[in-house]
């Protein structure tokens, strides 16, 4: 089981399309609503003429101290993915202000890290817009 953590909080899972492997994708026919995982080790430039096809990446994170994600999550961006962007696995709480910064709208985090990490940690980042460092810069 997993626990969807947004901007306001623990919410329940809502997506019930399924998701297809990255691997996977080129095997898949344009389908509505697709939705698919996104390795941390794979470039995203591989699903540029994917991406109008596409609804949801949902971005693995093997590990809290591995960054790719943020990485992806940016360039799918500035690629001009407007669909939902979830990271997935290991996101810890301090993490979701910069998860939100570089793109994701959400993260999936396990029933377990729930439990270590309560919803409490993650809303006190929840205002991840008025805590960043280049607008304290900036004023």
């Amino acid at each position: 089981m997993s626990v969807i953590v947004t901007d306001r909080g623990f919410e329940p899972e809502d997506w019930t399309g399924g998701f297809v492997e990255f691997e996977m994708l080129g095997e898949s026919p344009a389908v509505p609503d697709l939705a698919v995982d996104l390795p941390s080790d794979q470039d995203p430039a591989a699903l540029a003429d994917r991406l109008e096809d596409i609804v949801m990446i949902r971005v693995d994170f093997p590990s809290f101290a591995d960054g790719r994600g943020f990485t992806i999550a940016r360039r799918l961006r500035l690629m001009g993915f407007q669909g939902r962007l979830r990271a997935k696995g290991h996101v810890i709480a301090d993490q979701y202000a910069m998860a939100r910064r570089s793109g994701f709208d959400e993260v999936e985090i396990s029933d377990e890290l729930a439990q270590r990490q309560p919803e409490d940690q993650w809303q006190r980042r929840a205002n991840w817009r008025a805590h960043d460092y280049q607008s304290r810069l900036r004023a």
